[in-house]
């Protein structure tokens, strides 16, 4: 039998660590080896206990939480999940720790909130298992200023549309790829499983960084060059539809897809159907099979399509699925994949015919 993934709970609320607690030792994979009320005693534990997955409460005293991350990640590093508030102030913190090196985040667990415990037991779970890396950020911070703003000249002949899909990782993925995107790439849309709130945060700090605009996206609204738009979390599918000449947004309710709300599926499935092979697909890091099905639908389209390779993958999940049911056409390193994207284009541009591995 395997080991239990031994748990350190980081938290100054004591009704919160118990709901925490109730959560996760529910699971028998999970042990809870420790609880503490504030960063000066977690440290002590985590040199005592040596856990092997942290829970990390956001707001707490003597030490904020993202300064107690960026210390553990400097001196024992090992998995991290932000438990935060669904607050503005929370979020945007949260997204923050995840670029910082965090695991991943959960919304605060409720009594009332099934769902929440579930995520959190899984991620523990994911966490706990050895086939990840905890790391240090790899891209600078937003407060420094971006580059002047840098254009492809490609016109109107590169591809329509770009479609991506992440979950765990793909915060930092994310900054890596969309900081080397120039300010007139084609329409991007993204699915990025994370929870309600949290994608408007995660927008806004990606727009401080990037060349192109970055925003959540909203309903029916045309998609336009030099644009990414971020699906909201955890409420609605994000589609892509035909309107006349212009490819549109469409955000729709429904029961979740490959077990997420939003979906890569949906939305890869939608671009397939509304931009055939005039598309780009891209699977990047993250636990489960989102993905693959919609990534298969654009490959059998005629879409070129690109995953995440094992070496750069904090959880080689959704891009190893996709690839062994033949949905990626190319494999590449994490900081190769913008490059990748425009790649076809460029060749396309050039009159050459660019050949996949």
């Amino acid at each position: 039998m395997m080991k239990p993934v031994r748990v350190l709970i980081i938290d100054d609320s004591a009704t919160m660590r118990k709901i925490i607690r109730f959560a996760l030792e529910a699971n028998p994979g999970i042990e809870i080896v420790g609880e503490a009320p504030d960063p000066t005693e977690a440290f002590r534990m985590v040199d005592t206990l040596d856990p092997d997955v942290i829970t990390l409460d956001i707001e707490m005293p003597k030490m904020n939480g993202i300064d107690f991350l960026r210390r553990v990640m400097k001196h024992r590093p090992r998995p991290v999940i932000m438990v935060s508030t669904l607050t503005v102030s929370g979020a945007a913190v949260t997204i923050e720790a995840l670029a910082q090196g965090a695991f991943d985040c959960v919304a605060k667990p409720s009594l009332k909130d099934n769902a929440s415990f579930d995520d959190l037991v899984e991620k523990v779970l994911a966490a706990g298992s050895g086939r990840h890396r905890a790391r240090p950020p790899a891209r600078p911070s937003s407060s420094e200023p971006r580059e002047p703003r840098k254009t492809l000249g490609l016109g109107s002949i590169s591809e329509r549309v770009v479609a991506i899909g992440a979950s765990t990782g793909g915060v930092e993925a994310l900054i890596t790829v969309l900081t080397e995107f120039p300010a007139d790439c084609p329409p991007t849309v993204i699915t990025q499983h994370m929870p309600a709130n949290f994608t408007r945060s995660f927008a806004d700090r990606l727009d401080r960084m990037c060349q192109p605009r970055v925003q959540e996206v909203e309903d029916r609204r045309p998609l336009s060059r030099g644009n990414v738009y971020i699906a909201p979390g955890g409420q609605f599918h994000l589609e892509v539809v035909q309107r006349g000449d212009t490819l549109e947004s469409r955000l729709r309710a429904g029961d979740t897809v490959s077990g997420h709300r939003p979906s890569v599926d949906v939305l890869m499935g939608s671009v397939a159907q509304a931009a055939g092979g005039d598309a780009v697909g891209v699977i990047l890091t993250g636990m489960g099979k989102d993905g693959a099905d919609g990534l298969l639908k654009m490959s059998r389209a005629g879409a070129r399509t690109i995953g995440q390779d094992e070496a750069t993958s904090l959880i080689y999940g959704m891009p190893r699925v996709a690839f062994e049911v033949g949905a990626v056409q190319k494999q590449v390193a994490l900081n190769s994949i913008a490059r990748e994207i425009f790649a076809g284009a460029k060749a396309r541009k050039e009159g050459s015919v660019l050949c996949h591995s």
